[in-house]
């Protein structure tokens, strides 16, 4: 039993992180609302004490809900009647596990944004203690969400491309081709090493390529070889990163993440391709997914659709042709999180269908980067996971 039980109404949630000027914060607390699920009531939403209370103001937060310190946050709210059930965790990667700590060992659910840290020893300090608590972490790699990734997961399942052979899997930007301006926080804290850890764009955007694969797939990787480039004059951390890899079975992938290139605005791509067929999903046109069978027509499948499986139909919102993006993808993670908080509150079973990346998968992300780092510092040796 949880020791919210008895609770009813929107799950009261607190924020860390996701202040003035930072991105990923409104989009959590958009995402977060969308569905009514949750109500946002507290926040420690800036390590400026003066942006952390303009912050709050700007977000509705009452007056005393309103933190400087995300561990008097954790202490006080542990204690109130009406304190938060779970805390969304937005921060700067080197933050993730000593904020995590303090909420879980409170017993208080965890939505944290990806990577799960910057280093693989501080996402296993954070794993032993998601396991230690009583609590739920979700990892919020959002492109799980698309109603379309769940389809391509569903049919990979079943078996309707046979047994998988290939996996090619990029993910490409440019905001990061040219030095950023000094004020550009998002880019600032990006490539700093004490702040996003030992991985520059394969951290940043590389894991959700690296999720993404191993969701839709479910392979199992056994090696890598890795080559990173920081092709930005005095950037310390990678900005682009070539990777191959093989996986248990004999199935082979390659991978590209880059933040340099030229024209490329969030170009998330996976193609699979199996003995019987192959797939291909992009995220900048996340409504289709394509299946063509070897020696057949190519298939457009969107949401909605009577033929869909029942993984993907219980996140659509609106009818056929009707678009749903970015936004929807991020609120299907929340409401996957809140039907799992619902059902811990009594030590139910997690309702059927439900899915969300974990803590775990959070582990292998971040000992994916590592070791892309190390087989990049070896010339690109091959390196086991």
């Amino acid at each position: 039993m949880s020791r919210f039980e008895g609770r009813s109404g929107p799950i009261r949630l607190g924020m860390v992180g996701g202040g003035q000027g930072a991105l990923i914060g409104s989009v959590h607390r958009v995402a977060a609302r969308l569905d009514g699920d949750y109500a946002l009531v507290a926040g420690a939403l800036s390590a400026s004490p003066e942006r952390a209370q303009a912050s709050g103001v700007d977000a509705g937060l009452a007056a005393d809900r309103i933190y400087d310190d995300f561990t008097a946050m954790a202490q006080r709210e542990a204690r109130l009647k009406d304190g938060i059930e779970a805390v969304a965790i937005v921060t700067p990667n080197h933050l993730h596990l000593p904020v995590a700590r303090e909420f879980l060992k409170r017993g208080i659910h965890v939505i944290c944004d990806k990577p799960l840290t910057g280093t693989l020893a501080d996402a296993k300090k954070l794993q032993a203690a998601a396991e230690k608590s009583e609590a739920l972490f979700v990892l919020t790699h959002t492109y799980s969400g698309y109603p379309m990734v769940r389809e391509a997961q569903a049919r990979v399942a079943s078996g309707e491309l046979g047994d998988i052979r290939l996996v090619q899997v990029e993910y490409a930007q440019d905001w990061l081709a040219e030095a950023p301006a000094p004020d550009n926080k998002q880019a600032a804290w990006r490539t700093d090493p004490a702040r996003s850890g030992v991985g520059g764009a394969i951290a940043d955007i590389g894991t959700h390529a690296w999720h993404l694969a191993r969701f839709i797939t479910g392979l199992q990787p056994e090696a890598l070889a890795a080559d990173l480039q920081s092709f930005v004059p005095g950037r310390t951390l990678d900005d682009n990163a070539h990777v191959m890899m093989r996986f248990a079975g004999g199935a082979r992938g390659m991978l590209w993440s880059s933040q340099v290139a030229a024209g490329q605005e969030n170009a998330l791509r996976i193609r699979v391709y199996g003995t019987r067929a192959g797939l291909e999903w992009e995220q900048e046109h996340p409504n289709q997914l394509s299946i063509t069978p070897l020696g057949g027509a190519r298939c457009v499948i969107t949401p909605g659709l009577a033929g869909n499986t029942d993984a993907s139909a219980r996140l659509v919102r609106v009818p056929a042709g009707h678009p749903e993006g970015y936004f929807e993808a991020f609120a299907n993670l929340y409401r996957e999180a809140a039907s799992a908080i619902r059902a811990h509150r009594t030590g139910a079973a997690l309702p059927e269908g439900v899915v969300f990346p974990s803590v775990a998968d959070g582990v292998e992300g971040v000992a994916f980067v590592e070791a892309c780092v190390r087989s990049s510092a070896r010339d690109a040796k091959w390196v086991t996971l």
